[in-house]
């Protein structure tokens, strides 16, 4: 081991929808993560990895902090929360107001009673018109928490994100270097194949939808040829989700196969034969079984 390599983990947290998983894709220079302009995408903690000389980062982006109506928001709300007890420096996003609410108040809460250094960012300063107001939002956060750094940024945009990995490597330990240079995610092929399925639903579908679906993949193999076969299922709450996720004569589920398998293509570097069926399973979200079924499992339980 090189004795000024760093390593460590980075857990990414705020509210639905702050940018967590535009950030980390972008940091890793590679789309892991889902992203979607509905709150709540990330269910489940995603582990990414960036190296380069001075050491490893290994980032976890966690569903956002919420207020849990079902048992698959409890479920978020603890994978988010446990987090932070198991890494060496946590990146809170927020976006830019004067304004900080209950639901950034009781992330604040959370966040004092942990010893980790946290870094505040102020994501989306892209859609602020004057840029001196910043500053008035940087010292409305220095009111609500002790912060190692308040850095603003455009994850979006790409602005001011390489001042990123500077700053959390400043913060690591020195360590050992957990995984290959090549590895950019511990996720198995299958799990960022329902994901991106998912992504392209969340996108192409209505609003009250989205958060009622999940996907499992029921098989995935490889042709002599490098091709894959990959069989996935959409399961929504209602026989009328159904109907509109499959859409007038499969319209509907054959865009959501389309831009999930090249998505799926671009990640896996091969050809790939989606084909896509929707089932309907009552209130799946308030079910452990199901949950469990769908891969919403913590801590192996």
């Amino acid at each position: 081991m090189k004795e000024d390599f760093k390593s460590g983990f980075v857990a990414l947290v705020g509210r639905p929808n702050v940018g967590k998983s535009t950030l980390m894709n972008h940091l890793i220079g590679q789309k892991i993560a889902i992203t979607s302009e509905k709150p709540q995408t990330t269910r489940n903690r995603i582990q990414t990895v960036y190296t380069d000389d001075r050491g490893q980062i290994i980032f976890l982006d966690t569903p956002g902090i919420h207020k849990a109506k079902n048992k698959l928001g409890e479920y978020m709300v603890n994978v988010a929360e446990s987090t932070l007890k198991e890494v060496d420096v946590i990146l809170w996003l927020v976006e830019p107001s004067t304004f900080i609410g209950a639901g950034e108040r009781h992330i604040a809460e959370i966040l004092s009673k942990v010893k980790t250094p946290v870094i505040l960012v102020i994501n989306k300063i892209d859609t602020v018109k004057n840029q001196e107001d910043i500053l008035t939002y940087m010292d409305a956060y220095r009111q609500v928490g002790d912060f190692a750094q308040i850095v603003p940024v455009s994850a979006l945009r790409h602005k001011n994100t390489k001042k990123m990995t500077e700053l959390i490597f400043q913060y690591l330990p020195y360590g050992p270097q957990y995984y290959d240079e090549d590895t950019v995610t511990d996720q198995p092929m299958r799990q960022i194949a329902a994901e991106l399925i998912r992504e392209k639903a969340l996108r192409l579908l209505e609003d009250e939808i989205p958060h009622g679906i999940a996907v499992t993949i029921e098989s995935m193999t490889e042709r002599d040829n490098g091709m894959f076969d990959i069989e996935a299922t959409i399961v929504c709450e209602r026989e009328s989700h159904k109907g509109i996720i499959i859409g007038k004569k499969g319209s509907m589920l054959k865009k959501i196969g389309t831009g999930a398998r090249i998505g799926i293509e671009g990640l896996m570097g091969a050809r790939v034969n989606l084909q896509l069926w929707v089932k309907v399973r009552r209130e799946w979200r308030d079910s452990e079984i199901y949950m469990k079924n769908y891969g919403y499992v913590q801590n192996g339980k």
